[in-house]
């Protein structure tokens, strides 16, 4: 997620507890998603959709964390 700004991600996970937050989170989504979707955890559409909006707004939140934290560099 977010090649570019690799090293940013980096600095932020260990500056800004609230991008640290925001990123772990994203990463148990996509762990919970993939283990619904490879029928690991039990889950119907409804839920593994719901899961999916969940992490493409934190996707998006962490985006504009990351734009942010870039132009003030």
């Amino acid at each position: 997620m977010f090649p570019e700004y690799r090293d940013l991600i980096s600095r932020l996970k260990s500056e800004d507890a609230h991008f640290a937050r925001l990123f772990e989170r994203h990463n148990e989504l996509d762990h919970e998603v993939h283990n619904m979707e490879t029928g690991v955890t039990p889950a119907d559409a409804f839920a593994i959709e719901s899961l999916k909006k969940e992490k493409l707004l934190l996707k998006d939140k962490l985006y504009a964390v990351l734009r942010k934290a870039d132009t003030a560099v």
